[in-house]
């Protein structure tokens, strides 16, 4: 099975290189997604943050904004919900790629911001990083999440920045095509052109 990791800063278009990845193919997994169906699923992670972060887990369900307060104004905070997140999302990850090795999947995507510094880069084959302007990111963040401009650079900055991408990754995809559709066949295009290059043996 070939793996294929992407990942980038909130907002840097890595769902479009994720959709076109699967239109090639490839089973995916999004981190961020299977990240949100822990927090309904795992009461043991939900307790772990609960115990951190006193107070931002109300009748069983996260305050999404009242921890983005803490964590993404307090390195330290941060670092320590991910400790949590990651490793659960991990396990997660682990069962799901070991079922489709079971089931000869062909070709399979992580998609995650934390990719590298989780450890899950380590499980792909090539890492591919997606990046774009930062007011981009802020405009696609704002109209995604409904927040607002304050919280949305809040966040990038909490996040690496677009050189952490460019050292640690295989390849680079800079989401700044005038259009979304440009984006999408950019990528098309690339990743066609990945897989075909490709060794027989990955």
């Amino acid at each position: 099975m070939f793996i294929i990791g992407i990942t980038g800063g909130t907002g840097s278009g890595k769902t479009t290189v994720l959709q076109v990845l699967k239109s090639l193919g490839a089973r995916a997994i999004d981190c961020d997604a299977l990240y949100h169906n822990l927090l309904e699923t795992s009461g043991e992670m939900r307790g772990e943050i609960d115990t951190r972060f006193p107070g931002v887990i109300r009748n069983n369900v996260l305050d999404r904004k009242a921890l983005g307060r803490i964590v993404f104004a307090d390195d330290k905070a941060l670092e320590d919900l991910n400790a949590i997140t990651h490793r659960y999302v991990a396990m997660e990850v682990d069962r799901l790629l070991g079922q489709w090795r079971a089931e000869n999947t062909a070709l399979a995507a992580i998609d995650a911001i934390a990719l590298i510094e989780s450890g899950l880069g380590r499980r792909c084959d090539v890492v591919v990083g997606v990046t774009a302007p930062e007011e981009v990111r802020i405009r696609r963040i704002m109209e995604r999440d409904g927040v607002t401009e304050e919280y949305a650079r809040m966040r990038i900055n909490a996040q690496k920045p677009t050189s952490f991408y460019v050292v640690n990754c295989d390849y680079i995809l800079e989401s700044n095509a005038p259009t979304s559709d440009e984006f999408r066949e950019r990528c098309r295009v690339f990743f066609t052109d990945l897989l075909a290059k490709r060794t027989p043996d990955c």
